[in-house]
């Protein structure tokens, strides 16, 4: 497959608690933001709020998967993190090819909106092409 600036891919998925105990389970993130109602009322979010690092998931899956897809390697990424993300919000990633150089070194705009339209998370990511 041939990659050109403007190609984009997208992905939609709805967080729940479940998902939040199961990505504390992964990596030991148990803070109380995630999990205890009482603590998070006392916060500016009010209410638990789903972990940074697993609505990301829904834009490295888009890399490994449609774009650029397998054979690509994440280099780095510039993420924002803009609004919470609540139990029950449904998100949608899209990643947008905006530079491609000469060492196949591909960069790409990543956004992730809520149910809203609100985005939440922007950013931009460099993969390379093997």
């Amino acid at each position: 497959m041939e990659i050109k600036i403007g190609d984009k891919a997208t992905a939609t998925r709805t967080f729940d608690e479940n998902s939040v105990i199961d990505f504390a389970k992964l990596t030991g993130d148990y803070n109380p933001i995630h999990f205890d109602k009482k603590y998070a009322s006392e916060t500016i979010f009010k209410k638990p709020i789903v972990h940074g690092p697993l609505v990301i998931t829904l834009i490295t899956t888009l890399f490994a998967t449609d774009l650029p897809g397998p054979g690509s390697v994440y280099l780095s990424h510039t993420i924002n993190y803009l609004r919470p993300v609540y139990f029950g919000d449904k998100i949608t990633a899209e990643v947008v090819v905006v530079e491609i150089n000469e060492s196949n070194h591909v960069f790409l705009k990543t956004v992730c909106i809520n149910q809203n339209g609100d985005i939440i998370i922007d950013g931009i990511a460099r993969l390379k092409i093997y």
